[in-house]
């Protein structure tokens, strides 16, 4: 019984520096994920959908079964786990890492960056995905579902979601 408290706040502790990290884990709903990628933005079977704190997996396995590729970053090692059991029958197509996005620059091919963002982060997500556009010197779309990016009007938005296009920025 000792053993089994102490894994409980082991994994608490867990939860909670990586709510401290980045933003606390919020799952997402299946119908919010499709919508996301139905009527938001129509994914495309050559989109590369990059997930920024991919949680337990269900953007990444809506992304899948819409036929995309996707990648996902976690710091949450329970998490990860999960996400790569829920994925496992798209190991061709979707992977999770465990990773701190901020400190990871986006694969070459990303056409799509998703993330259920929170008030504190939104701005700088956005920012740190435009400097990516521009390293890549090419157009993303930005996905946020539940927070809008202060000072930057979407393109389009549709309930709690958000997409913005991001341009390269010209080289300095």
């Amino acid at each position: 019984m000792e053993i089994f408290i102490a894994a409980l706040i082991f994994a608490g502790m867990i939860f909670a520096a990586t709510a401290l990290i980045g933003a606390p884990y919020v799952p997402t709903h299946k119908k919010e994920a499709v919508f996301a990628f139905t009527e938001l933005y129509q994914l495309k079977n050559t989109d590369l959908v990059v997930d920024i704190g991919s949680g337990d997996g269900v953007v990444l396995a809506t992304i899948g079964e819409l036929g995309a590729r996707g990648v996902g970053y976690e710091i949450n090692p329970f998490l990860v786990l999960i996400s790569r059991w829920r994925l496992r029958r798209f190991k061709d197509s979707l992977t999770v890492y465990l990773r701190n996005f901020w400190k990871t620059p986006l694969p070459d091919d990303t056409t799509i960056v998703y993330t259920f963002g929170e008030s504190r982060d939104i701005k700088k997500m956005y920012k740190y995905v435009e400097q990516e556009a521009t390293r890549l010197q090419k157009r993303i779309a930005f996905i946020s579902y539940g927070f809008a990016v202060p000072g930057i009007v979407a393109k389009k938005s549709k309930r709690a979601h958000y997409l913005y296009q991001i341009t390269p920025l010209q080289p300095q």
